[in-house]
């Protein structure tokens, strides 16, 4: 879940610059500046990365059907459903379980005592908004307000989006739009439009925190298979969900408890089926006409914090001093997920400001512990990628700095961050670059009043976090803009290299605060305003995803590479006059693919000497064409296109169109 950036208040510990002098970025600021950003080993001179929120693969694309000569791996081709949306005759591979997790001492992974829900628990509305208002956004009461609030950002015929799809039912209550079925969902995906007249309807958000995720992926090598090496079966998604859910916080077990007391009850089995022509229908148009991918990987296990770090570092952040020194973090704000005595895995220590960081060099720090184990216990040992005595960002805190350069002071922040971005890199060798980010204009007000009504958000802007960027005001000023900049820079011909563009907290497609078809509303304008200018679309790349899959179900291989993930699959649509043809894509790919797509059609180097860019393109068997022989690996998403053979074709790369 992305937490919006006036989530985390309070009396915040002081932050000091640090003493010692920062590089500086001014030499990259000079007038030979990106003078590097047409020179490519593609035809590719402009990359646009579209960021959306909390959705698996399966819950988008679980009912797609390939055109012809293309396969796909979903729950329809897998018989767990069908292509109206009943169950298939293999509908028990997805099945949920409950478990049993009462040992106080020890965070499991993969629980005991595991049986099959008969019917799942309901699903429920959590927060998903009651009704509609001119005065709290989702949706609007009216077409002016909402033509008033993101007129700007979508297509006129888009708008009256935000003004449908209100619940109409109390929050954290059971979701009754699905009478008369509400009470015996079948254990397994259950089709979420069919609430409603179409799948344009506010819905409740699942539980996507790292150790409620790891959880929810029920990996053990005990369940390993020559099709799923990695082990994880993805049982455990409504067990997660009805026990511990967004995290205790430090707080005790509610009384009375139950399935229903979270206010998520299955919400996590639910999908969206784009074989009734109503469900995702501009994604599905993309998907048809350019590539899309089945095995795209969210990169870190939980939310938006840490995947979206994730997207610029190709590493997790870590606690530091004022001096930017490793350090440990506050008692309260170090996670402990093992079940509190006498409870059925109620953590003793997780929530939203609580609990978000480990020190996973050390096995006997709470819940690191079970998934170290799991990680030796693989064929082929991934490293953890933990530095000694370090205390690792697992989940969603407010960055170090504000909008306007300043610490920000809040609770729950993590400090300026010393570790290296894809910014740094693109800076030093003078590649241009932008991050576009809707409501910048507002959220970068030094009034805090002001600032605090933006939709932008700051955890999702991996540079946001970093002090050599965010000391730099003239690094801030030229590659942080707005979307209106976004729009400006296109219609000019004058857009960068690489850009990163994220809506705003309406538009996102989040669960709960946003829907989908919202965010493909987003999109469509960015592609159509692209595909206008001829020159511009004829040497532009734009990849379309979700920062992490929010805690839905996906059916998915996933294969650790280190302690933070991978986690499930995410949608990845590639849109390109190099991507058509309706081609799915195998290769096993995550946020840092991206990443190094940039640095192989730049020939810039990874990020650091740890960074996950270091990792080798995977090679995959058509045997089996999901799961790497040499993992861990990542690809580079060069086979998303089919390019002309003048260009570059060297290991690895190249297009399997």
């Amino acid at each position: 879940m992305a937490l919006r950036r006036v989530a985390l208040v309070g009396s915040g510990v002081a932050l000091v610059l640090a003493s010692a002098v920062f590089a500086s970025l001014a030499e990259s600021e000079s007038p030979s500046a990106d003078e590097r950003s047409e020179h490519t080993v593609s035809p590719i001179k402009h990359v646009i990365i579209i960021v959306g929120e909390n959705r698996t693969f399966d819950h988008v694309f679980g009912a797609y059907k390939p055109p012809t000569g293309q396969t796909v791996s979903n729950l329809l081709s897998k018989g767990i459903i069908k292509a109206d949306g009943s169950p298939g005759p293999h509908f028990s591979d997805a099945a949920q379980y409950t478990a049993k997790a009462t040992d106080p001492t020890q965070f499991e992974l993969s629980p005991g005592g595991q049986v099959p829900y008969g019917d799942l628990p309901p699903p429920q509305t959590d927060s998903a908004p009651m009704a509609a208002s001119d005065t709290s956004p989702g949706p609007f009461a009216t077409f002016a307000a909402a033509q008033a609030a993101e007129g700007g950002a979508l297509e006129q015929q888009d708008i009256v989006q935000l003004t449908t799809g209100a619940t109409n039912l109390p929050k954290k209550a059971v979701d009754t739009r699905f009478d008369p079925n509400t009470y015996v969902l079948p254990n397994g995906p259950y089709q979420i439009s069919r609430v409603g007249p179409d799948y344009d309807q506010y819905m409740a958000s699942p539980v996507h925190r790292f150790y409620q995720a790891w959880q929810q992926a029920d990996c053990s090598v005990a369940q390993k298979s020559t099709d799923n090496p990695s082990g994880c079966l993805g049982r455990l998604y409504v067990w997660v969900e009805t026990t511990i859910s967004a995290g205790s916080n430090g707080n005790p077990l509610p009384k009375p408890f139950n399935e229903q007391t979270l206010g998520e009850g299955s919400t996590a089995l639910g999908y969206y089926n784009v074989n009734n022509g109503k469900d995702m229908p501009y994604f599905n148009e993309l998907a048809q006409k350019y590539t899309i991918s089945d095995n795209y990987h969210q990169p870190v296990m939980g939310g938006t914090g840490a995947n979206s770090i994730m997207l610029g570092t190709a590493d997790a952040l870590h606690f530091t001093d004022s001096l930017g020194h490793v350090a440990t973090p506050p008692s309260n704000q170090i996670e402990d997920p093992r079940p509190l005595k006498g409870t059925n895995n109620w953590y003793v220590q997780d929530g939203y400001s609580g609990g978000s960081y480990s020190n996973c060099s050390d096995s006997n720090q709470p819940g690191v512990d079970a998934i170290l184990d799991y990680l030796g216990k693989l064929p082929y040992h991934p490293n953890p990628n933990c530095a000694a005595g370090t205390y690792y960002l697992l989940n969603n805190y407010n960055p170090g700095f504000n909008g306007d350069g300043t610490l920000n002071a809040r609770s729950f922040t993590i400090p300026p961050s010393p570790v290296r971005t894809i910014a740094d890199t693109l800076l030093a060798k003078h590649v241009s670059w932008k991050y576009y980010g809707e409501g910048w204009n507002v959220f970068k007000n030094p009034d805090q009043k002001i600032s605090d009504t933006s939709v932008y958000c700051n955890i999702c802007n991996p540079f946001l976090y970093e002090t050599a960027i965010m000391t730099d005001k003239a690094v801030v000023k030229k590659h942080f803009k707005d979307l209106p900049d976004l729009y400006t820079d296109i219609a000019d011909g004058k857009l960068p290299a690489v850009s990163y563009v994220k809506p705003g907290g309406l538009l996102d497609g989040h669960p709960a605060s946003s829907k989908y078809g919202l965010f493909e509303a987003f999109v469509r304008k960015i592609v159509d305003s692209v595909q206008k200018h001829s020159e511009l679309w004829e040497s532009t790349a734009i990849f379309i995803t979700n920062d992490e899959g929010g805690g839905y179900y996906d059916s998915g291989y996933i294969q650790p590479l280190d302690f933070f993930g991978d986690g499930p699959r995410i949608p990845l649509i590639v849109v390109s006059p190099y991507s058509k043809g309706g081609h799915i894509m195998h290769e096993y790919d995550d946020h840092v693919s991206l990443i190094k797509f940039i640095e192989r059609n730049w020939s810039l180097a990874p990020i650091t000497s740890r960074s996950r860019d270091n990792l080798p393109n995977p090679v995959q068997l058509s045997t089996n064409p999901y799961v790497p022989t040499n993992a861990p690996a990542v690809g580079d998403l060069f086979k998303a296109f089919s390019f002309p053979h003048d260009h570059d074709h060297d290991e690895g790369g190249g297009s399997d169109h």
